[in-house]
């Protein structure tokens, strides 16, 4: 058996990694044609949420289907570097690197996104998305995850969280982290009515886990090692130096 499996979501076909520890997963398989891939609709699955739960299809698959020591989820287009300098395949990391540091972190998250204009979580989610939907998420943590509101509310008014929905950690970790977080969105999703949003915002479910993510290792202080991302269809230069310009606001 594999040490590490870490999963890369997709929805179409793309460059695979010549890698023995990445492995493609066909998200939303259940309502789109097979492209070949592990898909996300055996066993135990939600699949056919996938236009509202958007990658997390993928990360529910793993927690109920696959049993390694070592798993995670990246994205067919995005993975963990080493470091900012460099989009190369060499940079992305590899399971010698993942061993490491999980043996000095909990776990691997992206780098911390940073809310512009000096804004906070909270605002920059209504802005950009439907404030009644941040208003379920609040209420079903207050009233069923106490343990949580505390947590949610620092974050809420922080300036930051973890984006991209990507994680990789030790399996014990990843199956917590799951029956937390999906035990809220579907009591958040039985309060939302979605049937009128646009098929951007229907996508709600992933876009409130992105803030869930930093909510539960705000709670449980978790050590985290966080990595660079890239999105491998944007040109380099321009991701560079945006991380540079991130990282000097970042630091002030």
């Amino acid at each position: 058996m594999k040490n590490i499996c870490v999963y890369v979501a997709t929805h179409k076909k793309y460059k695979e990694l010549e890698s023995d520890i990445y492995v493609p997963l066909q998200v939303g398989s259940a309502i789109n044609k097979d492209l070949g891939y592990q898909k996300d609709n055996t066993g135990d699955n939600i699949s056919e949420k996938n236009k509202s739960f958007c990658e997390l299809t993928g990360l529910y698959w793993i927690w109920k289907n696959v049993n390694v020591p070592i798993t995670g989820l990246v994205h067919y287009r995005r993975y963990f570097y080493k470091n900012m300098w460099s989009n190369k395949i060499k940079n992305i990391l590899n399971s010698s690197d993942i061993n490491k540091f999980l043996k000095q972190y909990d776990c691997i998250v992206t780098k911390k996104s940073k809310i512009p204009l000096f804004g906070t979580v909270e605002k920059y989610y209504i802005k950009k998305h439907h404030k009644q939907d941040y208003d379920a998420l609040r209420s079903v943590i207050k009233l069923k995850y106490k343990d949580y509101y505390d947590s949610f509310e620092k974050v809420s008014k922080s300036n930051y969280y973890y984006n991209l929905n990507m994680i990789i950690c030790n399996k014990k970790m990843l199956d917590e982290y799951c029956k937390w977080l999906f035990g809220i969105l579907f009591e958040v999703e039985k309060v939302t009515d979605i049937s009128n949003y646009s098929d951007y915002d229907k996508r709600l479910y992933g876009f409130l886990s992105e803030i869930m993510l930093r909510i539960w290792l705000e709670k449980n202080k978790y050590k985290l090692k966080e990595c660079y991302v890239y999105n491998n269809e944007i040109g380099f230069a321009k991701q560079l130096f945006k991380r540079i310009i991130m990282n000097m606001i970042i630091s002030r």
